[in-house]
């Protein structure tokens, strides 16, 4: 029988141990921060931005929401980063993406200081990542992790597919499955839009992690008896519903399930642990800025 891997259980159980490490760091006389800078008008990141915050405030994470009219010169956004950069009471500080087109989004990854980049996007953090020093790992990718390891599997020796090379979840998640670390020791293949044959791909894989931002890209045809199922995907599609769409992700649910021994649902998957995992960096950061001890999850 597939086992469907519950990200809102597990995200829970994360973001519990957290409060805990939250607490210790409250009885050093440090209170975690995190400031999100929005300079978008999109309800998408309104929402992204509210969710975050309110994960913050569950486990005693302090959440400052900063607001940048989107019309507003590109030098405003780097001149609000910088004094959240020279702050010391702000451990964490996120950009929410996109920014608008004339605020270059190079000079956005690269403008928060990498001690306090929770994305773990500053160049910096890539390198340190692909060095196997990772300072932070991107959220997307750790929680892909955890979720694995919370269903038991073990990565070590297995064949990895990744679909999709995007920087925030492809990428990195190769380069940290192919670390010599725990959730790791994996031999991966990244497949993307100019991979031909793709199912000739996923077929061989113990492990196929769907991210290439396209709906229902991969289905039960494409995959082996037993294979564990990670859909990053969140796509909408129109539905006959009350909001008129419904989310579904790369992978296509009901068939996939047939083949796959565990699968992560759309929604309720990969994206709770993202959320979690930008609390797990949040305190991290906060403990390192400080020189506080802090168990993590």
């Amino acid at each position: 029988m597939t086992s469907i891997i519950d990200g809102n259980a597990v995200a829970a159980d994360v973001r519990d141990a957290l409060a805990d490490s939250v607490a210790t760091l409250e009885d050093a006389g440090v209170t975690p921060r995190l400031a999100t800078v929005l300079m978008n008008d999109k309800q998408a990141s309104e929402t992204y931005v509210s969710m975050k915050q309110r994960d913050c405030e569950e486990i005693g994470i302090a959440a400052e929401d900063v607001r940048i009219d989107s019309d507003a010169p590109a030098e405003e956004l780097f001149e609000t980063v910088a004094d959240l950069n020279a702050r010391e009471d702000v451990h964490g500080i996120l950009v929410q993406a996109p920014t608008p087109d004339h605020v270059p989004d190079e000079r956005v990854l690269s403008a928060v200081d990498p001690a306090k980049d929770v994305d773990g996007f500053h160049p910096e953090n890539v390198g340190k990542l692909v060095a196997g020093n990772a300072r932070f790992k991107p959220c997307t990718p750790h929680g892909i992790q955890k979720l694995l390891a919370s269903e038991g599997v073990d990565t070590e020796g297995k064949e990895v597919v990744v679909v999709g090379r995007s920087n925030i979840v492809g990428k990195p998640l190769a380069n940290l499955l192919v670390q010599k670390s725990d959730g790791g020791n994996a031999t991966v293949t990244v497949c993307h839009s100019r991979t031909e044959d793709l199912a000739a791909h996923t077929r061989r894989a113990d492990v196929v992690v769907a991210a290439a931002g396209v709906t229902e890209l991969v289905d039960g045809s494409m995959l082996s008896e037993g294979t564990v199922v990670v859909d990053v995907g969140i796509n909408r599609v129109d539905a006959d519903t009350e909001k008129g769409y419904e989310l579904v992700g790369d992978v296509e649910f009901e068939s996939a399930k047939e083949k796959a021994s565990a699968i992560t649902p759309v929604p309720g998957g990969v994206g709770p642990m993202t959320r979690a995992m930008l609390l797990y960096n949040t305190v991290k950061a906060a403990g390192e800025q400080t020189g506080t001890d802090v168990e993590l999850p």
